[in-house]
C-alpha cells in the first residue's frame, strides 16, 4: 500500500481537500497519513483542527509552527518552527509522496522539508495567478519543487509546463473545492442561522478579506472602505469571516470585532465557519464579497454574484458572476450595486464555472495508485522556432 501524506495548514486548504482526503482513505490500496498545522492549531483562528476531527479523520502529526505575529518577520520564523516540526513528522511516517495544495507560506516550509528528504510531492492548484499576494511566487515555487501536479485548467497546465514540467506529469483535473458542491447536502438559511446561533436573517452579503502581501494596496483602507459601502444598506445583515494568518491579518480581525460590537444585529463575525457552512452561507447570499479565491473558483457554480476587490487575485481565470473593483469606495458602492442588480443576478444564473464540474479528487487518486511517484524528473524545455 502506498503511504500519501497529505498537508493542510488552514480552514481553506482542508476544506479543499476533503473528499481526497475521504478518497484516499477508503482506497484499499492507499494510506491516508494526515499532517495538520498552521492556523488550524491556533484558537484565535477557530481551532479548526478540531472539526477535521469532527469529521471523522485521525491527524497523523500536528506541527505547531505560529508565533503570535502577524508581521513579516514573525511569519518567516513561523516558517523556520514549522520546518523543525515537519522534519521530525516526515521522518517518522516515511510517506511515499505529500500531497500539498495551493500556495501558503506553512506549505512552503513542509515542500522546503520534503524536497530535502526526497519525498516526491504532489502539487493542486499550481500555475495560478495571484498578484496581489506572495502567495503568487510560492506557488510557482512548489510548482519546482513538485514532481506531480493537478491543475484546474488548461491555461494553468500550459503555465505549469512553462515553468519547465513534463506535460505526462501535469493533469487538468478541474477545482478540487468544486466537488464538495457537487457531493454535499448544503443547509437551508433556517438551518445555518441555526448553527450561528440564530442570528442571520435574509437579506445577508457574505464577506471574507484577506490582507494583500504584495504591492502597494492598503488592506486597512479597502476593508474599511468595504465596512462603510456595507452601512448603505440597513437592510441587509453581513456576514463577515476571519481572515488567514497572512502579513497584517490581526488587525483585520480588530476591525471585524469593533465592527460586529458597534453593529451586533447587523454584523454575524465568525472565526471559521468550514466547508458546510461556509458553501450553504453562499448559496444563501445577496452577494460574495471580498478576496477570497473561493469567491472565484467555487461561488460561481452556485450561481451567487461575487464582488472581488483589489489585486490579490489580479490574474485569476474567473467566470461572468465574478464583478472585479478596486479598493476605493465609489468602485465597491458602483460594484456592490451592479451585483445586486436584476439582469446581473439573471448573467449570475446562466454562468459556466471555467474551474470543472467537482470530480477533481477521483482523477487524483488515480494518478497516485497508478503512477511510480518517484521525486526525480527533468526540466522540460519547449521547443521555440529559431
Amino acid at each position: 500500500m502506498k503511504k500519501i501524506a497529505v498537508f493542510t495548514g488552514t480552514r481553506a486548504d482542508y476544506g479543499l481537500l476533503y473528499y481526497l482526503l475521504k478518497g484516499i482513505e477508503k482506497d484499499p490500496d492507499l494510506t491516508l497519513q494526515l499532517i495538520v498545522s498552521g492556523g488550524h492549531l491556533s484558537p484565535e483562528f477557530g481551532d479548526t483542527w478540531k472539526s477535521i476531527v469532527r469529521d471523522g479523520f485521525s491527524i497523523d502529526a500536528r506541527v505547531e509552527m505560529l508565533l503570535s505575529s502577524d508581521t513579516s518577520v514573525g511569519i518567516a520564523k513561523s516558517m523556520g518552527i514549522g520546518i523543525v516540526g515537519f522534519a521530525d513528522a516526515l521522518n517518522r511516517l516515511s510517506p511515499d509522496c505529500l500531497v500539498i495544495l495551493g500556495d501558503r507560506f506553512e506549505t512552503l516550509a513542509i515542500a522546503q522539508t520534503a524536497l530535502v528528504m526526497s519525498i516526491p510531492m504532489c502539487h493542486i492548484h499550481g500555475g495560478e495567478l495571484t498578484q496581489g499576494a506572495y502567495d503568487d511566487s510560492i506557488r510557482h515555487a512548489l510548482t519546482k519543487m513538485a514532481t506531480w501536479h493537478f491543475v484546474a485548467t488548461d491555461t494553468y497546465r500550459n503555465r505549469v509546463i512553462q515553468l519547465g514540467e513534463a506535460p505526462e506529469r501535469v493533469f487538468n483535473v478541474g477545482a478540487v473545492g468544486l466537488d464538495h458542491i457537487t457531493q454535499t447536502p448544503l443547509l437551508s438559511q433556517s438551518e445555518l442561522s441555526e448553527s450561528l446561533g440564530g442570528t442571520l436573517s435574509s437579506p445577508y452579503f457574505l464577506v471574507t478579506y484577506h490582507p494583500v502581501t504584495s504591492g502597494e494596496e492598503d488592506s486597512i483602507t479597502a476593508f474599511r472602505n468595504v465596512l462603510e459601502v456595507l452601512d448603505n444598506y440597513p437592510q441587509h445583515q453581513v456576514l463577515l469571516t476571519y481572515p488567514n494568518a497572512d502579513n497584517g491579518g490581526r488587525a483585520l480581525i480588530k476591525m471585524i470585532e469593533t465592527c460586529q460590537a458597534q453593529n451586533p444585529t447587523k454584523v454575524v463575525a465568525v472565526k471559521s465557519l468550514g466547508t458546510l457552512r461556509y458553501l450553504s452561507a453562499v448559496r444563501h447570499a445577496q452577494v460574495v464579497i471580498g478576496n477570497s479565491s473561493s469567491g472565484i473558483t467555487e461561488v460561481p457554480t452556485l450561481k451567487v454574484p461575487t464582488l472581488n476587490i483589489g489585486s490579490r487575485q489580479l490574474g485569476r481565470i474567473s467566470a461572468s458572476s465574478v464583478l472585479h473593483c478596486d479598493i476605493s469606495y465609489d468602485a465597491i458602492d458602483s460594484g456592490l450595486k451592479t451585483a445586486l442588480s436584476d439582469d446581473f443576478r439573471q448573467q449570475c444564473r446562466q454562468t459556466v464555472n471555467p474551474y470543472g464540474q467537482g470530480q477533481a479528487s477521483d482523477a487524483i487518486i488515480k494518478v497516485l495508485k497508478t503512477k511510480d511517484l518517484i521525486s526525480t524528473k527533468a526540466f522540460y524545455d519547449l521547443k521555440f522556432e529559431t
